[in-house]
């Protein structure tokens, strides 16, 4: 196991205060505020920990409130919504300084049969034949590489290209990206530190396809995450190659929506991504 990656289960590993009450700690950043992906994975690890190990996570809806603070830890306060015999619902209120800063509904099911299809995995390259993410975001002058090259040091990325760059252009879908993503080697097997862990990673770029139809740069732009989904249909392993094959449908008023599906190597559907966010041009200082 790889520093990076052994802090990165460190970080997923809550503290318990009391009975559905966890305490998170916190990475040493510069950033000015806190990586999404981090509250929206410690959040599932609290939820996930309420809930008997026969039910799996099958979908997490999330809304970012305000921007997280790295210099106190970040309580995580989950309520316990409904509990069936097949599906089970937990709410998880993520607070700093007395206030809530992101709220996320959990479901969760006890597997079971059902009618089964899929899409298709794309015809793409392979992981080896592309860009390493965080090179491509120095080299496009973003003024937070070096600090999210820090944080996501547990991550993989091989970027393939998007609308502009790399991929061929699609008239229906103006705006596209692509990349291959995994953790690095030590994360166990324990499926919930799996989950958690692509929880981490699945905000590293998601919102960022929304500006892929535009000739403007992500050091040109305000981007905030304001809500984040997952489903996840299939088990997977998140330290194994995973392509996230994104698209923006609309960029609209401020805001641009962003959708990934996410396939394993051997063409699986493992889960579904959607996030919206503000997207807005800088205005000069």
């Amino acid at each position: 196991m790889t520093d990076a990656v052994r802090d990165l289960v460190a970080l997923l590993d809550l503290e318990d205060l009391d009975v559905d009450l966890y305490r998170g700690r916190q990475p040493d950043s510069a950033r000015p505020r806190v990586y999404g992906g981090q509250v929206a994975a410690q959040s599932l690890v609290a939820a996930t920990r309420s809930v008997d190990p026969e039910f799996a996570v099958h979908s997490l809806h999330s809304y970012f409130l305000l921007p997280g603070d790295y210099s106190v830890p970040i309580i995580y306060d989950v309520e316990r919504i409904r509990d069936g015999r097949s599906f089970l619902t937990r709410r998880v209120e993520a607070r700093q300084h007395g206030r809530p800063i992101y709220y996320q509904t959990v479901n969760f099911q006890r597997p079971e049969e059902g009618f089964e299809h899929q899409d298709a995995i794309p015809s793409v390259a392979d992981p080896t034949e592309g860009a390493d993410l965080v090179e491509l975001m120095r080299s496009g002058g973003n003024k937070e590489a070096d600090e999210l090259g820090k944080e996501w040091a547990a991550i993989e990325v091989s970027w393939l290209g998007n609308s502009r760059f790399g991929l061929e252009p699609d008239p229906s879908r103006p705006a596209e990206a692509r990349m291959w993503i995994r953790l690095k080697e030590g994360l166990g097997d324990d499926p919930l530190i799996h989950q958690a862990a692509f929880t981490y990673a699945s905000d590293v770029s998601l919102l960022g396809v929304s500006l892929a139809a535009h000739e403007v740069s992500p050091s040109e732009t305000l981007m905030a995450s304001l809500d984040h989904t997952i489903w996840f249909h299939r088990p997977f392993r998140a330290d194994e190659w995973w392509l996230y094959d994104q698209w923006s449908p609309s960029a609209h008023a401020g805001r641009g929506l962003s959708i990934g599906r996410v396939f394993t190597r051997d063409g699986t559907l493992a889960a579904t991504v959607a996030q919206e966010g503000m997207i807005r041009q800088r205005r000069p200082s």
